[in-house]
């Protein structure tokens, strides 16, 4: 069993607040940390995709207002839209008694329509916690780890697979499965073979400026069009869109956002990567490892920390920026595949401008050692436990 760090943040926000969503895509192991939450807090658990548990919240204030002194977990909630408005009068008469905390832990796979009804009948009674596939810091440091969790991604069934053949076959049948049963299941009418088109355009493109009119030329289809599908992907936690600093710099900025497929294991399958020699080779190599980098970095990053990219249209540039909460700064980070660690003159001059609290070049090895002033380079499990612990 892999330890996750959304286990304390579940018990942390059901100590807080009525009801706590767990969202993130599919597979993640949502249900696996919900059924510890429900061994550890003596839960009762209800799949909503089983028809029998279904049928028993037929009149949800009769049953689930019979377990008021327990948690009552409901996985799979997209399924019962209708909860979310019985919820709300539970929640407010259970609060009338003084049950105020810890009522519900609710699982889904993160949509608009979720966090839409969530967000208007739950407002001021619930509180959300993302679930990530497995980063850096959650990954026993044995040897060739970090380039298995590269390779094959976080998802735990991909990362654990017995070879990289079943890791392949398990996030191919995944992208499938997303494509032709669960998208469709949140209600949304997109042929399966168009968006899967733009999902590998995206992969191609792995770190890109947002092209809307270039990925809808490509699609037949318009730009809000396209525009309404890289909303859908990131809803799902499936894309990272990493908007541009718009900071008083009084330079001129670029204001596209960056697309990344946020699991690089998944990536990896949308074109085709079948083991390390196939990564190595591809010209995507060094934007993967970009994308890997950013995902495990926000992962661990604190509660309220903003993330951006700089880039200015004379060339400065930097490929994280993390707006710690509180009065903890800045930290500007560059991203460089291999061992050498020289970044652009462009990262200097972005320095320059921004002034960052600290900074780093993140590269593939494991030393943290100086390589100008004020800028550091360090390896990738080092910076996840430096942002950790910020």
């Amino acid at each position: 069993m892999l330890s996750r760090h959304t286990y304390q943040a579940v018990l942390q926000a059901l100590d807080r607040q009525a009801t706590v969503a767990l969202i993130g895509p599919r597979q993640v192991g949502k249900t696996t940390l919900a059924l510890e939450v429900a061994a550890e807090k003596g839960a009762l658990y209800l799949d909503l995709e089983t028809q029998r548990d279904r049928g028993k919240l037929s009149d949800p204030a009769l049953f689930l207002e019979a377990y008021e002194d327990r948690l009552v977990i409901l996985d799979e909630i997209h399924r019962t839209p209708e909860l979310f408005q019985e919820l709300r009068g539970i929640i407010d008469r259970g609060r009338r008694r003084g049950k105020r905390t810890g009522r519900f832990l609710i699982l889904g796979s993160a949509s608009m329509d979720l966090l839409k009804q969530s967000g208007e009948s739950l407002a001021g009674r619930i509180s959300y916690v993302e679930m990530s596939p497995l980063d850096v810091l959650e990954v026993v440091p044995q040897q060739n780890a970090l380039q298995q969790l590269w390779l094959r991604g976080g998802f735990p069934d991909s990362f654990l697979a017995n070879d990289d053949a079943d890791s392949l076959i398990f996030r191919q049948d995944f992208i499938r499965t997303y494509l032709e049963r669960d998208i469709p299941q949140f209600g949304y009418r997109i042929p399966a073979e168009t968006l899967e088109r733009l999902w590998t355009m995206l992969a191609h493109s792995q770190g890109g400026l947002l092209n809307a009119s270039k990925l809808a030329s490509s699609l037949s289809v318009t730009s809000p069009t396209v525009a309404s599908y890289v909303d859908l992907m990131v809803d799902l936690l499936l894309v990272r869109r990493l908007k541009p600093f718009h900071g008083n710099t009084k330079k001129r900025l670029v204001k596209s956002p960056r697309l990344y497929v946020r699991d690089s294991g998944l990536l990896h399958a949308l074109l085709g990567i079948e083991d390390h020699n196939d990564l190595f080779g591809h010209p995507v190599v060094g934007a993967s490892w970009e994308g890997f980098v950013i995902e495990n970095l926000l992962a661990v990053a604190p509660r309220g920390a903003k993330a951006s990219f700089y880039r200015t249209s004379a060339g400065a540039e930097i490929d994280l920026l993390l707006e710690m909460p509180g009065r903890r700064g800045i930290y500007a980070i560059e991203i460089k595949h291999g061992l050498l660690s020289t970044p652009s003159r462009g990262f200097y001059t972005a320095i320059k401008d921004l002034k960052p609290t600290e900074a780093f070049v993140v590269n593939s090895g494991e030393e943290r050692y100086p390589i100008a002033e004020d800028v550091e380079a360090t390896g990738l499990r080092e910076m996840a436990t430096i942002i950790a612990e910020s």
